[in-house]
């Protein structure tokens, strides 16, 4: 197995931090609907290793944890599942929480103490600190985090759809001037189809990575559930996994007309992102060899899946959260490669153009739930 060890580099995404407006913390709502659709699907595969014979100890990881309100929500249900079905003593839990380095963990363990006090409150008072052990992970989940057979159960949402880097074929070729992916910064209609198989193949090797590392640090018959973005269609390019690329792909336009960025600049910058076609994931799981597939679901989010519960749609509002959404995801890498200057442009462009098309289209993911062979 080859691990990746390029995940430090300031071109890799990093959430925004801390609870400002444009932070993660603000504008991660989609995320959070993802993690309760995902729910019963994670409860039955909670309760399915409960069922099994297992140690009083038990270690559980989240795998791309980030920061927010979201941070501590998978780990919240696996638990209490645990507390609900152990059979005998309660267990005594190990629990890791996973990012790169530069995500915002003094905010994650800021709101420790509060998760401490609702797993208290809701076994009536009766768990013990001591009970639970939390710990940060940092690291790349494209390799190795763990110790060999350590892991009970894993769990990561809203975060293998991110590459461990951009398709190093996406770069210019200096010996004829030609571009490979000139002016976009994603899949789009018009890429060659090179640029397509570049991104997938990228995708499969990352993604059998992560499944050769777990199949390491998972014992026999401990599970995990996935839940990231991905297709439910084989077109490479739909519109429920392409348009807001081209949304931003025509914001970056806009502002090399400006002059405010150089076309060398656009040329080179590439989104390490993939959504996979569901039956692509089904194949490399299987291919891979060490995990049975117990559930494979898609999730559907409408349009203004952005929006809390109960707002009232409306395209302009909307569209202003959609924005603050994808700036939270994009700007560290974005900052990175052309400078600060162009954010507030960027997104203020982005979001006139969003607000100005008619097309709504929902948001897709898809949720794994994996048996450890």
């Amino acid at each position: 197995m080859e691990e990746i060890k390029n995940l430090a580099t300031p071109k890799i995404p990093r959430m925004n931090h801390g609870i400002g407006d444009q932070s993660y913390a603000k504008n991660s709502i989609s995320q959070s609907k993802y993690q309760s659709g995902s729910r019963p699907i994670l409860r039955r595969a909670v309760a399915a290793l409960c069922a099994g014979d297992l140690p009083t100890s038990i270690a559980v990881a989240d795998l791309g944890c980030s920061s927010g309100p979201n941070a501590l929500f998978a780990i919240s249900e696996i638990v209490n599942v645990i507390h609900r079905r152990w059979r005998g003593d309660t267990p005594e839990l190990m629990v890791f929480l996973n990012d790169l380095a530069e995500n915002d963990f003094n905010s994650v363990f800021r709101g420790l103490s509060k998760f401490c006090e609702n797993l208290r409150e809701k076994k009536g008072g009766m768990l013990g600190l001591g009970e639970c052990f939390i710990a940060g992970v940092p690291g790349s989940f494209y390799g190795r985090l763990f110790p060999c057979k350590s892991l009970h159960f894993v769990h990561s949402s809203s975060s293998l759809h991110w590459l461990s880097q951009v398709p190093p074929e996406l770069k210019s070729e200096k010996g004829n001037g030609r571009i490979r992916n000139k002016g976009k910064i994603f899949i789009s209609k018009t890429s060659p189809s090179e640029v397509i198989e570049a991104y997938y193949g990228q995708f499969k090797k990352d993604f059998n990575c992560f499944l050769k590392s777990r199949s390491k640090e998972v014992v026999n018959g401990g599970r995990m559930v996935l839940t990231f973005r991905g297709r439910r269609q084989p077109d490479p390019c739909p519109d429920e996994s392409c348009l807001l690329w081209d949304y931003l792909g025509l914001a970056f336009q806009h502002l090399l007309h400006q002059g405010l960025i150089e076309e060398e600049e656009l040329d080179n910058y590439n989104t390490p992102y993939y959504e996979p076609y569901v039956e692509d994931v089904r194949r490399e799981i299987e291919k891979e060899g060490s995990f049975k597939i117990e559930n494979l679901e898609i999730i559907a989010l409408a349009w203004d899946g952005v929006n809390k519960e109960g707002e009232s749609y409306e395209r302009s509002k909307t569209t202003q959260q959609m924005a603050k959404a994808i700036q939270a995801v994009n700007e560290s890498m974005i900052r990175a490669h052309f400078g600060d200057h162009i954010i507030d442009p960027l997104f203020k462009r982005f979001t006139q153009i969003m607000e100005a098309d008619t097309k709504e289209v929902e948001h897709v993911s898809l949720v794994v739930s994996l048996l450890r062979n």
